[in-house]
């Protein structure tokens, strides 16, 4: 059975002692993996092995975002504070520590050339740093929200930067300018990448979509209809044949001119964080809290490269005769030749001869140059777990010429039938149970338990906790009148209707903002979803405004920062987080103009819109006020709201 197996989970481990926070595979092999994690470190790990490689410490904040050297001889990490640090793996060491952002850094890339790296923050910039002299060199300034992703030019020329914002910004590092803005997608961009050889950009978004963008004239290539779930990560294969799109619990693959999904393959990652190929097959990786997955998708199984053809909605092979199934991988083979053939520009990859042409072409920006941080010398550490597989993989040139190398084999499917599951150690046999008693006496017969009271439970916990009270049932011991059918069924859906009776009463009240909302009338729907005192409405309206940042307006901020304020009470976490959702938003777009109202002088004359944009703007700050007391009471809440509490924190500072 599993040479049938197209996808399987292939392990599981404890990556770090608090939770993981990010996640990389090297790009190169696939066969290792970098993690960093709520406890400050940065840890490596090879693929299928359960035993950390290596430890890099240093971090003195959580590490939000790592990345592998295209040929995995650095790693450089960013954290939560906005610095960053670069470690030579071969040499063991610590290259440099890189500070300038003022908010967690959620996405980095090196340099095709291994010298410079990019990285992109909270704080709405994208920054080019000088790896040998430890400075930034210029700092892109355009997005309006975070930036999930950068990423360079196989060419090393730009620079790719997609925004929680939802659009695409291509910027020119020779000229130290922005060449465009693609800006199709409907909802936050997650992740981009250029094709390893033409001009070609794809972009993963939270609207569902995969787009191609054609680098030559910056227009769209094409789009994929909508998934389930957001894109959270897309690859080129290495060949530039196809595109591979990771969304949760599920991997498909996709060409561009036209427009097609080749391969839908369902795999249980969850929400994948990245995903690499080697030896035919590509490895994906998640995490959830301590925990780092695996998982290995056979690509010899997978089309365009094998297989069986992929049919939306589902394949019915016994319809069809062997000569069809023949006629489609004929057909879908040379739709791969046709996009190959397509004429399109290719980058030039070529390194430049010499160092200081390529350091002439990056332009420097007059800002102040960043300094090693105070804690770098003292806290900065290697800790090499086994050094063994550390020298076979960082340090292979150090090896004599005939020294045997291991073999890299592909992984192999688990022997068991189940889909994805884990394998379940099996029940022992009789002849098992016999082998082991055999050296013992024969045992006495057990006596059956008499008719008494169970023995007190420590835990505190009674069955008659569970079990009606009334009808017969009064002094239940387990062993006296059991519950009837009926009875049991009353006690359990007594629940049930309750809560049927809330999400009913909540589904009429969602139903009536909608009206409003599809009028056309954003703040009665707003002032209409506020008198009905219900915070589930609340949230769900926050959830929709927190995806259309756009919609967001200072009259929309003065209405629903009170309802915000008591959400962040709320002893329900997904309450408080779009909560704070709603207040990065509310910080970052409309911080400096409540600030700005609020310390300008006063106007001569009477002047009514400004008055009333000076109320709004108070009645903002007053909340605002208040709000951030609360998040300094909660300051030490651990997990994702505490790391969401913690960007308000450093957000609420730039009103000061």
């Amino acid at each position: 059975m599993s040479q049938t197996k197209r996808a399987w989970k292939l392990q599981e481990f404890v990556a770090h002692g608090n939770n993981v926070n990010c996640v990389a595979l090297s790009k190169k092999s696939g066969r290792v993996i970098v993690t960093g994690g709520e406890d400050r470190k940065v840890n490596l790990w090879i693929v299928g092995k359960p035993n950390c490689l290596m430890s890099l410490c240093g971090h003195t904040t959580p590490v939000e975002s790592v990345r592998f050297g295209h040929e995995e001889e650095m790693v450089v990490a960013g954290s939560m504070s906005g610095a960053l640090k670069v470690w030579d793996l071969e040499q063991a060491k610590i290259m440099r520590t890189l500070t300038g952002h003022t908010s967690s850094i959620k996405s980095l890339d090196f340099h095709p050339y291994g010298d410079y790296c990019t990285s992109g923050s909270l704080d709405c910039n994208v920054k080019l740093w000088d790896i040998r002299k430890k400075g930034c060199i210029y700092t892109y300034r355009g997005h309006k929200n975070g930036v999930n992703c950068v990423r360079f030019s196989p060419d090393g020329k730009w620079i790719a930067s997609a925004g929680e914002d939802g659009i695409v910004k291509i910027w020119d590092i020779t000229a130290g300018k922005i060449l465009t803005d693609l800006t199709y997608h409907t909802g936050p961009v997650n992740i981009v990448e250029f094709h390893p050889n033409e001009l070609l950009l794809a972009s993963g978004s939270s609207d569902r979509t995969v787009k191609f963008w054609d680098l030559e004239n910056f227009n769209m290539v094409s789009t994929t209809d909508g998934d389930s779930t957001p894109v959270r990560n897309i690859l080129f294969h290495p060949e530039g044949t196809c595109l591979f799109s990771g969304t949760k619990d599920l991997l498909k693959v996709y060409s561009w001119e036209p427009s097609k999904c080749y391969d839908s393959i369902p795999v249980n990652w969850g929400e994948v964080a990245d995903i690499a190929i080697g030896h035919n097959q590509l490895i994906g990786t998640s995490f959830s809290q301590t925990n780092v997955s695996t998982f290995v998708v056979d690509l010899k199984r997978v089309q365009p490269f094998g297989g069986i053809p992929h049919q939306e909605g589902g394949s019915n092979l016994s319809s069809k005769n062997i000569d069809e199934v023949f006629t489609d991988l004929s057909l879908s083979n040379s739709s791969v030749s046709e996009g190959l053939k397509h004429s399109r520009n290719k980058f030039i990859t070529e390194r430049p001869p010499t160092q200081s042409s390529r350091q002439a072409s990056v332009p420097k920006e007059d800002v102040e140059e960043p300094t090693q941080d105070k804690e770098d010398q003292d806290n900065d550490s290697f800790e090499i777990a086994n050094p063994e597989d550390y020298r076979e993989i960082f340090r292979p040139k150090s090896r004599l010429s005939h020294s045997p190398t291991r073999p890299v084999e592909p992984f192999q499917p688990p022997p068991d039938d189940g889909d994805m599951e884990p394998v379940r150690q099996p029940a022992p046999t009789r002849s098992n149970r016999t082998t082991k008693s055999s050296n013992k006496l024969p045992a006495k017969p057990v006596a059956k338990p008499s008719p008494r009271a169970p023995e007190e439970d420590k835990s505190g916990i009674s069955p008659e906790d569970f079990l009606p009270k009334g009808g017969g049932n009064e002094g239940y011991t387990g062993l006296g009148k059991m519950p009837s059918e009926a009875e049991a069924f009353t006690t359990l859906s007594s629940g049930h209707e309750a809560m049927a009776k809330v999400l009913a009463h909540r589904s009429k009240n969602l139903q009536i903002v909608r009206a409003m909302w599809t009028s056309g009338n954003t703040k009665t729907a707003v002032d209409s979803a506020i008198s009905m005192k219900d915070p589930s409405v609340i949230v769900d309206l926050l959830n929709v405004l927190n995806l259309k940042s756009g919609l967001w307006s200072l009259d929309l901020c003065s209405c629903l920062l009170p309802q915000v304020q008591d959400l962040m009470d709320s002893k329900y976490d997904s309450y408080v987080t779009a909560a704070c959702e709603a207040l990065k938003i509310i910080l970052r777009n409309f911080g400096p103009v409540i600030k700005s109202n609020l310390t300008a002088p006063p106007s001569q004359g009477v002047d009514i819109s400004r008055e009333e944009r000076y109320r709004k703007c108070r009645q903002c700050y007053e909340n605002l006020s208040i709000i951030r007391s609360k998040v300094a009471q909660r300051g030490g809440t651990p997990e994702k709201v505490g790391q969401l509490l913690r960007e308000i924190q450093i957000l609420m500072a730039s009103m000061d």
